[in-house]
């Protein structure tokens, strides 16, 4: 049974088009027009082993905000509807990725309830290349968790570089959504005792 989500999304600012297999072997088709935005995609992509393809065109000379909360929106969605009713998945992931002087805990539970809790060191640089303000990846995590309705928890305790600080985050949650969303050979039926997620 495959497991694959598609979402298109217009709206007057953008238009999204999203789609994830979960099941797949970490092939990525990206185009945001945000280059590290894109970069970003793609080490959630490879690192989470899904097949994702993401094209979006946004208001970019306003500014970045829109094509990529409406891309993390859309992603969110083609993520839960990928999950299915989650029957047979371990529900629960949890990965921590360094990068050099970085360090991303990120833990994940499929647990039908949006919830984010997100800290990063203080004092970031506020831009990375010239369109990705490093305020936006705390908006980026909540857009996606309200529409793949998951409680996700993200903690950098250290590093300095932004570049490494954001890339970190993005590996690790990609470790932690690919353990959470794998089959379970143990189980079957949903993984709650509500018997729903």
């Amino acid at each position: 049974m495959s497991r694959i989500g598609r979402v298109e999304r217009a709206t007057k600012e953008t238009t999204v088009l999203v789609e994830v297999d979960l099941d797949g072997t970490g092939q990525v088709e990206v185009s945001t027009g945000v280059g590290f935005f894109d970069h970003m995609l793609n080490q959630l992509g490879k690192h989470g082993l899904f097949d994702l393809t993401v094209k979006t065109e946004g208001d970019l000379h306003i500014d970045s905000h829109h094509t990529m909360e409406d891309t993390a929106l859309a992603l969110g969605a083609a993520f839960r509807q990928a999950l299915g009713d989650k029957s047979g998945l371990r529900r629960f992931g949890d990965a921590s990725c360094p990068l050099d002087e970085a360090l991303a805990n990120v833990t994940v539970d499929l647990s039908g309830r949006p919830y984010l809790v997100h800290s990063e060191p203080e004092g970031m640089a506020p831009m990375i290349g010239p369109s990705y303000d490093t305020t936006m990846t705390r908006h980026i995590l909540e857009s996606f968790v309200a529409q793949a309705a998951i409680c996700l928890h993200v903690r950098v305790p250290y590093g300095r570089n932004a570049h490494h600080i954001v890339e970190a985050q993005f590996k690790a949650l990609a470790r932690a959504l690919r353990a959470a969303s794998e089959r379970d050979p143990r189980a079957s039926g949903v993984p709650s005792t509500k018997g729903v997620l």
